[in-house]
C-alpha cells in the first residue's frame, strides 16, 4: 500500500528508509538488501540471533543469494513508518485495519512483534486476501502487487512468496534450516493455497479454487513441540478439512 501511494519502492536498499548502518555488515554488503529482500527472506543477514538489533545483524551471505526465515523481516515496519512519517500502526490502522473492520493491536515485543486480535477479523484478512487486495468497492491492495506476492519470489524456496507460503510447488524449505525438501508444502491442501502461517500453528489458509478461508487460532497443536510455519498441524488438519468439503 505504501508503494501504491508513491511512499517507497521495495526495490530500493533498505538503507534508504532506514538510514545507513542500520545492520553490522559492512556498508556495501549493507546496501544490497533492499525492501524486497526482507519480504521474500533472502537478506542475507546472520540467522543465529532472532534479536532484531543492529550488534545482531550480521553478514553471512549477500543479499538474494540465501533464503532463511529470520526476524529481520520486521524492519519493514520501520520502513514503512518512516517512509509514511507516522509510526507503522497508525499507517496500518488508517490503510488496512479501519478499512475492513478488524480488531486488534501490534504488540512490539523485544524480540517479536505480534499482532493481537480474534478469529473473525483474521477471517477478514484471509477475505481480502482471497479477493486478491479487494473490499466491497475498494481496491485496497494492487491486484498486480498482490498476485506477485502470492508467487514464487525467489529461485531458493519456490514456496514462498512476500511472506506468504505457497502450496503446490516442487519443494520447499523451513524455518530454522537451509534443507530442501521434495514435493508440495502441504500434500492434502488444494496446490492453490496460500497462507499465513504464524508461530504455534496460528493459520490463514486461502483456496481460490474452493472460494475459501479457513482461520485456525489457539495453542501449538503440539505444545511439546512449538513450530514457526510449517508443522505436521498443516497436514492432518486438511485431511480433516478434505474429509468435508471434497
Amino acid at each position: 500500500i505504501a508503494q501504491q501511494e508513491n511512499l517507497l519502492n521495495i526495490n530500493n536498499k533498505a538503507s534508504l528508509y532506514l538510514g545507513t548502518g542500520w545492520t553490522s555488515e559492512p556498508i556495501a554488503k549493507e546496501n544490497l538488501i533492499t525492501s524486497k529482500h526482507l519480504l521474500t527472506m533472502t537478506s542475507g543477514i546472520n540467522d543465529s540471533s532472532n534479536l532484531v538489533i543492529t550488534s545482531k545483524l550480521t553478514y553471512m551471505a549477500d543479499a538474494g543469494t540465501r533464503w532463511s526465515y529470520h526476524n529481520v523481516f520486521q524492519k519493514l515496519m520501520d520502513v514503512v513508518a518512516s517512509a509514511s512519517n507516522q509510526t507503522f500502526e497508525t499507517y496500518f490502522n488508517s490503510r488496512l485495519k479501519n478499512k475492513i473492520g478488524m480488531d486488534g493491536f501490534w504488540n512490539n515485543g523485544i524480540i517479536f512483534k505480534i499482532y493481537h486480535s480474534n478469529t473473525r477479523s483474521m477471517a477478514r484478512f484471509g477475505l481480502l486476501a482471497l479477493n486478491k487486495g479487494k473490499w466491497e468497492n475498494e481496491q485496497i491492495i494492487n491486484e498486480t502487487f498482490f498476485n506477485e506476492s502470492i508467487s514464487t519470489s525467489q529461485s531458493i524456496n519456490p514456496s514462498y512468496g512476500y511472506l506468504w507460503w505457497l502450496n503446490g510447488k516442487a519443494n520447499y524449505m523451513v524455518p530454522g534450516g537451509q534443507t530442501i525438501y521434495q514435493g508440495s508444502l502441504v500434500p492434502p491442501a488444494p496446490a492453490d493455497m496460500y497462507s499465513a502461517m504464524g508461530a504455534e500453528d496460528q493459520r490463514i489458509y486461502v483456496v481460490p479454487s474452493k472460494n475459501m478461508v479457513v482461520i485456525r487460532m489457539g495453542d501449538a497443536s503440539d505444545p511439546a513441540n512449538p513450530n514457526f510455519a510449517i508443522s505436521g498441524f498443516d497436514t492432518a488438519v486438511w485431511q480433516k478439512i478434505n474429509a468435508v468439503i471434497n
